[in-house]
This record gives structure tokens, C-alpha cells and sequence, in this order.
């Protein structure tokens, strides 16, 4: 499972057919990103890999990516189709290179590979952006990555920083503790941290996972370089998705997206989002008459990093959505009277 950025929002977009070829990389895209202030070109690949060693232990709830996976996956087939990737890569300044898993395992992705990248990345000037799961950030692998190539940017999934979310509703098999521990040995290196900040998780309600995802960024701005706010999606073979299937789970609405980036918006931080499969039903979305113009302000807002209020159009949907977060908070806190409520709005 890569990281974190399950829900992907900043990088897991719809993909045209699946090829199964071992050498074929599962896709590949250009796109723009924000790079210390100025909008580059930026490359997006994603390899197929043997896949995250988290699934063998029943992997995050709302993480489908190992559907893409195989055990089959050597070595030779990683550097055919990083080659095959990069071959439309010429350009950029930027690389974003993702997994199932996590870069940094060796049982993943085998240091030949690791280098091959890191070397492809040094000779052309192109920071990288990785992703990894805490467990496989050492002071070795920090040393090893970063004596060939500094430009370099390792993701992690904090995704909440309330440790029994971590435990049940998401099932990470990591601590806040472990997130932190790998953001100083990143810090140490000199590289540049990326924190996944999970919006919805299950078992959540929407004005918990609203106060929940602020709580988080606000934690992941204490170490890390860039914010990235990834909303739910609901991906096929998940423990999210079986909720979906019997209405036990509803993915988050974009004014609750809306309003954590308004909040994030007071940090002194890089904040990204990028809500896959926004404005569908199993992505963020709202009524779907207003989504495409407030997805449209959330990627302006991450490409520009100007740090305007992201206000929305006057859709009557929001009156909705507030009264469902007022509602829900009433009734977290015990002191709601549904009849006084409903005759109030």
C-alpha cells in the first residue's frame, strides 16, 4: 500500500484499462506542482511492484492499491518499466515516483532499482518525491538514498495523529511516535518530508474527521516540508468499500475538504490536495451541481499556494452539509434534542 496517499489525492488518478505486463509501469502522466515557490512540470510514475508488506497483515481500510501488485516482479522488470517511464519524462523537474508499498523496503523495491532512479534523478537535476512507511526510514537507508541523490522528498502516511484512529479505524500498524521518529531521521538527512493527512477515515463522522484532519496537519506542520489533505476514496476490495456498499459509509463531502484547507491555511507549510475521483460517488463530492467549480479552487489552490479563502459557490447544498456536521456534533457531545433541532432548521 503506498503510504498515505491512498487516498490519493495527490497522485492515484483514473486509469485507462490495466495492462498486467511485469514490464509495463501501471501508469504514467505530467502534471504541474509547486516546487519552492515556482509551478514546474512535474512527472508522475507508478510502478507495478510486488506490492506493500503492510497487506500481508490485512493493510489500511481504504487502501485497494495492492489490487495492482504482483509477487511475480523482479528487479529486471522494475528498471524496463521505470525505463519505459521515463522515456516521456524529458523535461520535468520534478519526478513523483510511486508504489503499492513503500520505496524504501528493499523486498519492494531491491537497491539496484532504488539507485538506478536516484541516479536517473541526479544526472537530470529532478528533485524526487517517494513515498515510505516510517518502519523502512533508518539512518543507513537515509544515508544510502541521500549520498547518491539530495534532492530528494520521502512521503509518509501520518494520516491521523490520534493513535486509536491509527489503530481502528484505519488499521496503519504504526504509531504517531514512529511517524515522528521518521521525520527527524528524514530531517537529519537533509531531505524534505511530505505528510499524508487522511480526511474521513471509517468508523468516523464528518464533523469528527473534519476536526480530526485539522488536528493532524496542525501535528504534521511541526516536521514537515509540505501538507497533503487526501480525502477518502472508496477503492475496490476495502473495508471502506463494503461499508459503502451497505450506506454505512458516505466518502466526504468537498465543503468538508473546503473547510480543512481553510484551516490549514494559518500554517506556515506547503499545503496540497488533490481529492481522487472528486466529484464522483466514490470520491469526495458534494450535490455534484457546484464540484467541479470548488475542484477546480482546490487545484488552484495547491499549484499556486496562494493563501486565499476557498469560498465555494452559494449552493444550497452546503446549508445540507452544515446542518449534517452541526447535527453530528450535537449528538458526539450528548446534548442534542433531535425535535428542538429539526424545528430550528
Amino acid at each position: 500500500m503506498s503510504d498515505g496517499d491512498h487516498a490519493g489525492n495527490d497522485r492515484r488518478r483514473s486509469r485507462r484499462g490495466r495492462p498486467t505486463s511485469t514490464k509495463t509501469p501501471v501508469s504514467v502522466w505530467k502534471e504541474k506542482e509547486n516546487v519552492d515557490g515556482k509551478s514546474v512540470d512535474a512527472g508522475v510514475v507508478i510502478l507495478r511492484t510486488s506490492g506493500c508488506a503492510h497487506s500481508i497483515d490485512g493493510g489500511c481500510t481504504m487502501c485497494g492499491y495492492n489490487i495492482e501488485s504482483q509477487d511475480s516482479i523482479t528487479a529486471e522488470d522494475l528498471i524496463a518499466q521505470f525505463g519505459t517511464a521515463s522515456a516521456d519524462m524529458e523535461g520535468i523537474s520534478f519526478l513523483k515516483l510511486y508504489t503499492s508499498g513503500s520505496f524504501l523496503d528493499e523486498r519492494e523495491i531491491p537497491a539496484d532499482v532504488r539507485n538506478h532512479v536516484l541516479a536517473w534523478c541526479k544526472d537530470r537535476g529532478s528533485r524526487l518525491l517517494v513515498e515510505s512507511r516510517s518502519e523502512f526510514v533508518t539512518d543507513d537507508m537515509m544515508g544510502a538514498v541521500i549520498g547518491i541523490h539530495d534532492d530528494l522528498e520521502i512521503a509518509i502516511g501520518l494520516e491521523s495523529s490520534n493513535d486509536k484512529i491509527l489503530k481502528y479505524a484505519i488499521n496503519k500498524n504504526m504509531t504517531v511516535a514512529d511517524y515522528d521518529r521518521a521525520a527527524d531521521r528524514i530531517k537529519k538527512a537533509g531531505a524534505k518530508l511530505r505528510a499524508y493527512v487522511l480526511l474521513k477515515p471509517p468508523f468516523l463522522t464528518e464533523a469528527e474527521a473534519i476536526e480530526d484532519a485539522i488536528a493532524t496537519a496542525k501535528h504534521a506542520a511541526l516536521k514537515s516540508d509540505t501538507i497533503s489533505i487526501n480525502p477518502v476514496n472508496i477503492q475496490r476490495g476495502t473495508l471502506v468499500e463494503r461499508l459503502w456498499k451497505t450506506w454505512a459509509y458516505r466518502a466526504p463531502w468537498l465543503w468538508s475538504v473546503v473547510e480543512v484547507l481553510n484551516a490549514c491555511a494559518t500554517l506556515d507549510r506547503k499545503v496540497v490536495c488533490d481529492p481522487t475521483g472528486g466529484g464522483k460517488e466514490r470520491g469526495a463530492h458534494n450535490c455534484g451541481g457546484c464540484d467541479s467549480e470548488i475542484l477546480d479552487a482546490i487545484k488552484e489552490y495547491s499549484i499556486s499556494q496562494k493563501r486565499q479563502r476557498i469560498d465555494g459557490p452559494g449552493c444550497s447544498c452546503k446549508d445540507l452539509w452544515e446542518g449534517i456536521v452541526e447535527l453530528e456534533g450535537l449528538v458526539a457531545d450528548g446534548t442534542c434534542d433531535l425535535q428542538r433541532f429539526f424545528r430550528q432548521h
